[in-house]
């Protein structure tokens, strides 16, 4: 009984780190821009068009 506990209590400890790390690394800055992703670009010479 108690190994059938242990091995649960691993699996669940394993799980809730495989969870965390997913989390982690999705909210962490990435260390570069992706393609397309124009985060290098200065656009303060452009004005919005304007609205009627």
């Amino acid at each position: 009984m108690i190994y059938q506990l242990a091995i649960i209590a691993l699996l669940f400890a394993a799980a809730v780190f495989y969870v965390g790390r997913i989390l982690y690394k999705s909210f962490t800055a990435k260390k570069g821009c992706g393609e397309n992703c124009k985060c290098g670009v200065d656009f303060s010479h452009i004005e919005p068009p304007k609205v009627k």
